[in-house]
């Protein structure tokens, strides 16, 4: 995890449900963003604090230091465990903290009798509320796409039921929680107490198979995320 995830409602959304008290400078309506297949590579909306405060922009998902070489892609992912610790990342901790708003995202479970079949499953909060996923980014502010801009989504290790489904998820937090992890004025050991130790809880979560079109990344639209029938499901 993360390979995919659902980014639909309208910024007004999401930053209701976070309940910031900052005013959020760039602006924003209310129009569905209506993306139900978001994929790695894409420039995706991420909510961060700039030196004039919070901002909505664009920035590419996936990050790599300029020092990284090989043909392996950037990657889209930071474990937890090491994010704060490794050389990796070490150009966007702790200042680049920033927050990925979502609805869900998808893990595809493979067939024990078959590896090459897998089922796609969608992940979402059980009172499907907007979700908010801790993140590091390079962005600088604006819609045009900037050079070395990109960011990362935070994953935590999967617990309960959901190790069948994927033994990582991404680091979800409590809008509470959400807002003191992109806040400037909370200090780098108390950010990482709370990515280490304030992830929801997998009882927060419910999840159901849908079908394999999510698997397309020219696939879009609410239909991705119907839950099939169950003499449909595996």
């Amino acid at each position: 995890m993360c390979g995919r995830f659902a980014q639909y409602q309208g910024l007004a959304d999401y930053l209701r449900e976070l309940d910031a008290e900052q005013d959020v400078i760039s602006g924003y309506d209310n129009v569905p963003i209506g993306r139900y297949n978001v994929a790695p590579g894409s420039r995706v909306l991420i909510l961060h604090h700039a030196t004039d405060g919070l901002r909505i922009d664009p920035c590419h998902w996936g990050w790599a230091p300029f020092w990284a070489t090989g043909k392996r892609p950037a990657p889209i992912n930071a474990r937890v465990e090491t994010v704060t610790s490794g050389k990796f990342f070490k150009a966007l901790w702790p200042q680049g903290r920033a927050l990925v708003m979502a609805d869900g995202w998808y893990e595809w479970v493979a067939d024990p009798h078959d590896p090459k079949r897998k089922q796609p499953y969608f992940i979402r909060l059980k009172n499907q509320a907007p979700m908010f996923m801790a993140a590091l980014a390079e962005v600088r502010a604006g819609r045009e796409p900037n050079e070395g801009d990109g960011f990362v989504i935070i994953t935590a290790a999967s617990d309960a039921g959901m190790v069948d489904i994927h033994d990582r998820r991404p680091l979800v937090l409590s809008p509470e929680h959400a807002r003191a992890w992109i806040d400037p004025e909370v200090p780098a050991d108390e950010a990482e107490r709370l990515a280490r130790e304030q992830c929801l809880p997998v009882e927060a979560f419910e999840w159901f198979a849908v079908g394999k079109e999510v698997g397309n990344v020219r696939n879009e639209g609410a239909e991705l995320i119907v839950m099939l029938d169950t003499e449909d499901q595996p």
